[in-house]
């Protein structure tokens, strides 16, 4: 049978970045036959080795022992790496030149979890992904989960000292960071990172049991904490990540958190990238800042985004990156600063947008909140409606191209929430922008039953004004919600 075969009819799928799926559905037959099917298709020699890891999930460990069974099935070694951030057993994953499997489900719902695929050049590509589905697998008549023994903490090691031989040693010097950890991968290894470069670090809220943080939609309760945790601490800046660690959470002086977009023009801008690929969604103050000379726009998603930084080096691009508006960032070539290098790493990672913001802030003696005064004001907000399966997504969005002219349906239902529709860009979803340079971006979730809304305006609170009413319109008048 095809991998995909044995999860036809479930929520096993194939997102934006990964597989994913209800755990109940992750079954050890579901787990066995996809690594199975990505080993095949990415190719292991008998004795070769495969790099395993997962994040602080109560079910990512009778995952990745599924897995591991179905590694040893084909002859090859398993090189369990233990509990740590997606981005480092990728970047050991590259080191060593192996594959690399990786038990996590990110920032979705604690019902859910998944898997992400590795080769040994990097993040697997959605004809991968097409070629995994598509792979004829045998399963035995028994699966019988690995144990996986004690981790090897070479990946964590090398993935921290990756930052501290490219920062200078007290870069860091003298800053106060609070550290909202609760079940993040990183909380450990970065917190041992910004200690060496010389701040003083307060743990907030380290958690046994796991907390679901989506860096794109920020609960109010967590916007609450920030801003009492920076006035009761006297915090020069406030960071977290995503349970896997591949998205970062930074909030500046005052406690606000900052967009993932704003995070992702930051760092750019202190490498100082001139070739960056990001996603239709993100903020337009990438190019409003015109700092820099080539950007590409994808679907969303970061295989999109690596596919366009592939392109940037066939054109001989010399300091590339990518970011999406979740704050994820990849460094599409080496970089050098001040004589130190930082090779390539083409997969979403928290710490590197988190260091370069808070070494950028502490170079200009000035507050994260200042930094952002020298780029365009456009905000952007985010919201979502839960519980939408993507059949009913789908079909609201194609009501909206059924007028007698490609606005129509769009001007009926939004116009009273903003001025007139100009234009639509349907690259993923759909993206609409107004006459008065206000945009809104409507698409269906790639990794859960959810309904997306963005917006960008001049002001946050404009921003968030738009999100509110389009979500109230598109819940009453197509009862997506």
């Amino acid at each position: 049978m095809k991998a995909r075969d044995l999860a036809e009819n479930s929520s096993v799928r194939f997102g934006t970045s990964g597989l994913r799926g209800l755990v109940t559905d992750l079954s050890d037959a579901v787990c066995f036959a996809y690594t199975d099917a990505f080993l095949r298709t990415v190719g292991i020699s008998l004795g070769g080795c495969v790099a395993l890891g997962m994040d602080l999930r109560p079910s990512s460990p009778n995952i990745l022992a599924a897995c591991a069974a179905a590694i040893r099935a084909q002859g090859a070694r398993v090189d369990f790496c233990g509990r740590l951030p997606t981005p480092a057993l990728a970047f050991y994953s590259a080191q060593k030149r192996i594959p690399a499997i990786m038990a996590t489900g990110s920032h979705i719902p604690f019902d859910r979890n998944g898997l992400k695929f590795y080769r040994a050049e990097g993040e697997i590509s959605k004809a991968d992904e097409a070629r995994i589905g598509e792979t004829e697998v045998v399963l035995p008549e028994t699966i019988a989960p690995e144990t996986l023994g004690a981790p090897n903490a070479e990946a964590s090691d090398i993935y921290r000292d990756r930052y501290l031989s490219f920062f200078p040693a007290e870069a860091l010097a003298g800053m106060r960071i609070g550290f909202y950890q609760h079940s993040s991968a990183a909380r450990d290894v970065l917190t041992e990172i910004l200690e060496g470069l010389g701040a003083e670090v307060t743990p907030l809220d380290r958690s046994d049991a796991f907390v679901p943080i989506d860096t794109e939609a920020v609960s109010a309760e967590d916007i609450a904490r920030a801003k009492k945790w920076v006035r009761d601490e006297g915090f020069d800046a406030l960071i977290s990540t995503d349970g896997d660690a591949d998205r970062p959470l930074l909030a500046d002086e005052r406690g606000n958190w900052l967009r993932g977009d704003a995070v992702g023009v930051l760092c750019a801008a202190f490498l100082e990238a001139d070739a960056v690929a990001t996603t239709i969604n993100c903020n337009t103050m990438l190019e409003k800042c015109r700092r820099f000379p080539f950007v590409r726009r994808t679907r969303i998603g970061s295989p999109f985004v690596i596919e366009a930084i592939e392109a940037f080096r066939k054109e001989g691009r010399r300091r590339i990156v990518g970011f999406e508006p979740n704050g994820g960032f990849l460094l599409g070539s080496e970089f050098t600063r001040d004589g130190r290098a930082l090779s390539a790493l083409a997969t979403r990672d928290a710490a590197l947008p988190i260091l370069c913001v808070l070494t950028a802030a502490k170079r200009a003696g000035k507050g994260i909140s200042k930094l952002l005064e020298a780029f365009p004001h456009r905000f952007t907000a985010s919201g979502r409606l839960t519980e939408c399966p993507v059949e009913k997504s789908a079909a609201f969005l194609a009501s909206l191209g059924a007028g007698s002219r490609p606005l129509d349906a769009i001007g009926a239902l939004f116009g009273n929430i903003g001025s007139r529709p100009l234009s639509r860009d349907e690259t993923d979803g759909l993206r609409i922008g107004f006459e008065n340079g206000e945009i809104l971006h409507l698409r269906p979730s790639g990794n859960a039953p959810e309904f997306r809304v963005y917006a960008e305006a001049d002001t946050p609170e404009r921003a968030d004004a738009l999100v509110c009413a389009a979500l109230n319109a598109i819940e009453e008048r197509y009862r997506l919600g």
